[in-house]
């Protein structure tokens, strides 16, 4: 969090400051309204704490400027006793809260706690009406997962702009979540943009915002959603699909960390880490002249590829526990089991869709299954045409390649080691927490995050397979 403070008594600010770091709270001072205003050009803050009667331009004045300027920072207005009027008007002109001079500061931090937490909470809310809010986890034990869990433990801690490469469905949404959650800025606001499904013309108002009256349509000011963003995240999928006008604009948000809204006269300061993804070649597009050079250079700061799901077949058996889960919650049904036969065809295959295609899969079994367990018929072809070595019967009607009586499969659970299995999939599963727990020594919320689930779930795991 970090606040400014604007009043013309030094004193006043100084001890402010002095107070609001030992909250653990930021902040800057500004003796006048002329200060404050050059201070919000060049810096976005969480809050502002703004004297009414100023030299210079009032703190009314102050306000009616970042009104036309259409900063959403919340304010609270600080006045004397024989002000209070005063102070009920610049309510009425945007202010959200005011005090009487002398006040406690344990009081401020209330006040400022509460509206920037409030604020936050809005940006939220919109964000994810306005880009949809995602369900999924970073699933895996693989070693290809491991160092990929240490890679994102490594970029959160930094605010570095990063580039996520991978094919189509490996999940590089759901590995920028992952960076933002692990973050110090988690708690801040995660917008996700999918920019090659939004039409060119209506991208820059979308990213951006725009006045009111800018364009036909604008019947109001809105802001964009590197706004909404905060200080937390934006990310930029498909950003190979971003118009090259476009690439501009974004190259000199990146540069000097400001945007401008269409129709707007005032640049606002931004403050977003920025995670771009793409499955696409850049730089060959680069070469080709159909993406920027130095924004390529600008957006490839930290790069994180992503493995394709047919490198991380050891994962295929905990991704569809965790999936299976998901699609029975949205279908209004119980989580079936998978047979052995059926896990053996999904590791057989090659799956050109990586995890969205193994979604799709498990779905349509879903949908076929007439029991508790999923067959190999449930999950139908190509995967068990693959298991089956390209025949075009179900894999039940032979034996498993592990050659083990009752079907056991090969199932690479807890780090990817072969394992034999002959039960469901909760033995699967079973196993797969004991040695997740095994692994780092009996710490649960490491295992969880090793499983890519919550703590509170691991714990009714332990309880419900009565595992010690």
């Amino acid at each position: 969090m970090n606040i400014l403070i604007v009043d013309d008594e030094k004193n006043i600010r100084e001890s402010l400051r002095k107070y609001l770091s030992l909250e653990d709270i930021g902040s800057e001072g500004a003796e006048s309204g002329e200060a404050a205003l050059e201070k919000l050009a060049l810096e976005s803050f969480d809050a502002i704490v703004l004297d009414l009667k100023l030299p210079g331009i009032s703190g009314q004045d102050v306000l009616e400027k970042l009104q036309q300027r259409g900063l959403s920072t919340p304010v609270i207005m600080i006045s004397a006793h024989g002000q209070i009027a005063d102070a009920v008007e610049a309510l009425k002109t945007g202010a959200k809260d005011y005090l009487v001079k002398p006040f406690d500061p344990a009081e401020l931090v209330i006040k400022l706690k509460a509206l920037v937490d409030n604020k936050r909470r809005e940006n939220l809310v919109e964000a994810v009406e306005r880009t949809g809010a995602l369900t999924s986890a970073l699933v895996g034990d693989s070693p290809a997962m491991r160092e990929l869990s240490a890679g994102i433990d490594k970029i959160a801690a930094a605010f570095s702009t990063v580039l996520i490469t991978g094919e189509s469905g490996t999940g590089k949404e759901v590995a920028a979540r992952e960076i933002h959650r692990r973050s110090k800025n988690a708690a801040e606001p995660f917008v996700a943009v999918n920019v090659g499904g939004i039409h060119e013309g209506l991208m820059e108002s979308e990213l951006f915002g725009h006045e009111k009256g800018s364009f036909t349509g604008a019947a109001a000011r809105r802001n964009g959603l590197f706004e909404l963003a905060g200080r937390g995240a934006i990310f930029l999928d498909e950003i190979g699909e971003m118009p090259l006008p476009l690439q501009v604009k974004l190259l000199r948000v990146l540069q000097e960390r400001k945007i401008r809204r269409l129709g707007g006269a005032s640049d606002i300061p931004v403050n977003a880490r920025i995670i771009s993804a793409t499955h696409r070649d850049l730089e060959a597009m680069v070469k080709e002249g159909r993406f920027r050079e130095d924004l390529y250079y600008r957006l490839n700061v930290v790069r994180l590829a992503l493995p394709p799901l047919r490198e991380r077949t050891g994962d295929i058996a905990l991704l569809s526990i965790f999936l299976l889960g998901k699609l029975s919650v949205r279908m209004g049904r119980s989580a079936p089991g998978l047979s052995p036969e059926a896990l053996n065809c999904l590791q057989a295959y090659r799956f050109p869709g990586n995890i969205r295609e193994l979604e799709n899969i498990l779905e349509r079994a879903l949908i076929y299954c007439d029991g508790n367990v999923i067959t190999a018929e449930d999950i139908g072809p190509p995967c068990w045409t693959a298991a089956a070595g390209n025949r075009e019967e179900p894999p039940e009607s032979r034996r498993m390649d592990s050659g083990a009586e009752g079907g056991a499969v090969g199932g690479a659970v807890g780090g990817g080691e072969d394992v034999a299995f002959d039960g469901s999939l909760e033995d699967i599963e079973k196993k797969a927490v004991i040695d997740a727990l095994a692994r780092f020594e009996g710490n649960r919320t490491r295992a969880a995050a090793s499983l890519g689930i919550s703590r509170k779930t691991i714990l009714n795991k332990i309880k419900h397979y009565a595992i010690r």
